[in-house]
């Protein structure tokens, strides 16, 4: 059975448990690890079947699944393009996410901030996603091209609508874009892993056999990834402009207008900081779906009451 799988199979850690795991993962550290480190931490978690990430006394094994989990997609054993790993979308997503929610008063300037941010979440959903499935790279080209010009389009709408209404209403102003910009992301998720819902994921018993491919819970994996996507985006948009809007009634503000730029970047990549983690941690990696919520022909392929698959980041 893929290291990978194994341990999010039998680990059936909490949510602390998982956000902690996801804490160490995320360490900008793995994003520097030689393909050498990698593939001898890999032996030795395919060497030791019985490993686990509790044997405390054993500090290579503790090392060795931080470098598998954080590098290698379950799904294919392959290693994930360093810019796409998950330690590596913090540092990418966080610059975009203020840059796209900067007040500006010509809409120019806020298309590429908005063309690189759902460019870069639309390549990160589908490197991470389930990859069980059978699927071409034109697909996967064409779907992404798609996917990114589109939700970039829909990510503009708060800065049109203001642009041609002239909205007067602050509080509309302020959450309009946060509120789109968590919905965008939620459906870039949902559109760039379609075809895990319409072709299936691999469903697998608890000694890691593949007992068929299934759409439902492929729609399911896709439908909690966005929830968390949703959750996360807009969170970190919400809280730095509630900050901001108290900042701005503040005698510092007054002195030092230029100050709310330093603040909102701070406060962006802070709450981000936090909101990752946690919303990588939600809903457990691998995840688990009743036998009898699957189809008819997996049902009868199988004797287990309940299955697993890879949900992806």
């Amino acid at each position: 059975m893929e290291p990978n799988v194994r341990f999010w199979m039998t680990e059936r850690q909490s949510f602390i448990q998982r956000f902690l795991q996801w804490t160490e993962l995320l360490d900008p550290t793995n994003l520097v690890l030689s393909v050498e480190k990698i593939e001898k931490s890999r032996q030795l978690l395919l060497t030791n079947e019985d490993a686990s990430l509790r044997d405390l006394e054993d500090q290579q094994i503790q090392e060795a699944w931080k470098r598998s989990l954080s590098t290698v997609h379950p799904d294919n054993s392959t290693l994930i393009p360093v810019v796409f790993r998950p330690a590596a979308f913090l540092p990418f997503t966080a610059p975009m996410v203020f840059l796209s929610l900067v007040s500006v008063k010509s809409l120019k300037s806020v298309i590429l901030p908005q063309f690189s941010l759902y460019t870069y979440n639309t390549a990160f959903n589908i490197i991470n996603g389930n990859a069980s499935y059978d699927r071409h790279p034109y697909e996967s080209l064409l779907l992404g091209a798609g996917v990114s010009a589109s939700t970039t389009f829909f990510g503009l709408c708060s800065h049109l609508l203001q642009t041609k209404l002239q909205l007067k209403n602050i509080f509309v102003r302020k959450t309009l874009p946060v509120i789109i910009l968590a919905q965008v992301s939620g459906v870039n998720v949902v559109a760039s892993r379609s075809f895990e819902s319409t072709r299936g994921i691999e469903v697998m018993d608890k000694e890691g056999n593949v007992v068929g491919y299934s759409r439902r819970a492929g729609t399911k994996a896709v439908k909690d990834t966005a929830t968390s996507r949703v959750m996360l985006f807009g969170t970190s948009a919400l809280i730095p402009e509630v900050f901001s809007y108290f900042f701005k009634r503040t005698q510092l503000f007054l002195r030092y207008p230029w100050s709310l730029w330093t603040l909102k970047l701070s406060c962006t990549v802070l709450v981000m900081g936090l909101m990752v983690p946690l919303s990588f941690s939600i809903f457990p990696q691998t995840g688990r779906i009743q036998c009898s919520k699957l189809e008819k022909e997996i049902q009868s392929a199988t004797e287990e009451t309940e299955l697993f698959y890879n949900r992806g980041v």
